[in-house]
C-alpha cells in the first residue's frame, strides 16, 4: 500500500469513528418533567413554575422539547416515568419524586436507558440512580424553626411536631430539628407525627395532640399548608396555651400574616420556594443543550422570615 493510499485509508477510518461519536451539544433535548399533582398549595406552586419553565425555555431554545407529567400518587408516577422513557423517548429527566423509596427503582430504570436524570427536592434512597440533585436547604429548614422556638421559649417548654411524607428530605428536616433540641434539655418534644403536608391531615393530627397533651407551648408544622390545619384545630379547641406556631416554606398567606402581625402565634417562617423546580428544569435543559453536566448537588438556601424581611418573600400573584 502506498503512503498516499495509507493516509487516505486512515483519514476515512478517523472520519467514520468521529461520525459515530455522540454529538451531545448538537442533539435535540427531549426533556421529561415528572412532578406530583397540585394536591395542595405548595404543589400548586411546583406545577405553576414547571409550566412556566416549559413556556420560557421552549421559546428560547428551538432544539428543546419539554413534556410535563403530574401524578396523584407514587404508583401513577412510576407508570408515567416508564411512558416518558419508552413512548416519549426522553433523553433527559427532571423528577420530583412523590416518595423516595417507591420511586428510586423507576427513576433508575429511566437512567439505565440513557437519560440524564436530575432529582429535585425529595431525594432517592440510592443516589446512583441520579446524575444531579437540586433542592432547598432541608437542614436549615429544620434547624431554623428549632432555634427560633428554643429562643422564644427561653429554653423551656413542651413542643409537638407535624412531619410531611416519609422522604429523605423529611428525615433531614426532622434530624436537624432534633439536633438543635438536644441542646435544650428543658424543652420536651412530646410527639412528631406525619401529616403528609396536607391541611386536613394536619387538622386531625393536631386534634389528637390537643386531646392528649394539656400543655403545649409550641407547634412546628413543617409546611405552611399544614399550618392552616393546625390553626383551625387550635381555634376549634379554644386552646390559649400555645405560644408559637411555626410553619415552613414561606407561603404568601403566612408571609402576609407575619407582615401584618395578624396572629400572635405566628411571627416567623422559613423560606423554601417552589420556584426551585423552574431553576432545576432550566439548569438541566441548558446544560444538556451544551452537552454538559450539572454539579452533583445544588442547594438553594433556606432563611428565617420575620417582619423585618417579610416583604422580600411576599409574592401575591403566586399560587403559593
Amino acid at each position: 500500500m502506498t503512503s498516499i493510499t495509507r493516509r487516505l485509508a486512515l483519514t476515512a477510518v478517523a472520519a467514520a469513528t468521529f461520525a459515530a461519536l455522540p454529538a451531545l451539544a448538537d442533539e435535540k433535548v427531549n426533556l421529561g418533567v415528572s412532578i406530583p399533582a397540585a394536591t395542595h398549595s405548595f404543589m400548586g406552586g411546583i406545577n405553576y413554575w414547571a409550566n412556566q419553565a416549559k413556556k420560557d425555555l421552549e421559546k428560547a431554545h428551538k432544539d428543546l422539547k419539554i413534556t410535563i407529567k403530574t401524578a396523584a400518587n407514587a404508583p401513577e408516577q412510576a407508570n408515567q416515568l416508564q411512558d416518558l422513557s419508552t413512548v416519549t423517548k426522553i433523553n433527559a429527566l427532571v423528577v420530583f419524586p412523590f416518595e423516595s423509596a417507591a420511586l428510586t427503582k423507576p427513576v433508575a430504570q429511566v437512567k439505565a436507558k440513557g437519560a440524564y436524570v436530575t432529582v429535585v427536592d425529595r431525594g432517592l434512597t440510592d443516589t446512583s440512580a441520579q446524575d444531579a440533585y437540586v433542592a432547598g436547604d432541608n437542614t436549615a429548614f429544620g434547624k431554623i424553626p428549632a432555634e427560633y422556638i428554643a429562643k422564644k421559649l427561653n429554653g423551656k417548654g413542651n413542643v409537638v411536631a407535624l412531619r410531611g411524607i416519609a422522604t429523605t428530605l423529611d428525615n433531614e428536616r426532622m434530624d436537624a430539628f432534633n439536633s438543635v433540641l438536644k441542646n435544650y434539655p428543658d424543652i420536651k418534644l412530646l410527639d412528631a407525627k406525619y401529616a403528609n403536608w396536607n391541611r386536613d391531615d394536619a387538622f386531625k393530627v393536631t386534634q389528637d395532640y390537643l386531646t392528649r397533651f394539656k400543655d403545649i407551648d409550641a407547634i412546628w408544622a413543617a409546611d405552611d399548608d399544614m399550618t392552616v390545619g393546625v390553626l383551625k384545630a387550635i381555634e376549634q379547641a379554644k386552646r390559649n396555651d400555645i405560644k408559637i406556631v411555626f410553619g415552613g416554606a414561606g407561603a404568601k398567606d403566612m408571609v402576609k400574616t407575619i407582615m401584618d402581625g395578624k396572629n400572635k402565634m405566628i411571627d416567623a417562617d422559613v423560606s423554601y420556594s417552589p420556584k426551585f423546580i423552574y431553576d432545576a428544569i432550566k439548569l438541566t435543559a441548558e446544560a444538556r443543550l451544551k452537552g454538559e453536566k450539572l454539579p452533583a448537588t445544588t442547594i438553594i438556601p433556606s432563611v428565617l422570615i420575620t417582619k423585618d424581611n417579610a416583604k422580600e418573600f411576599y409574592h401575591p400573584n403566586s399560587p403559593f
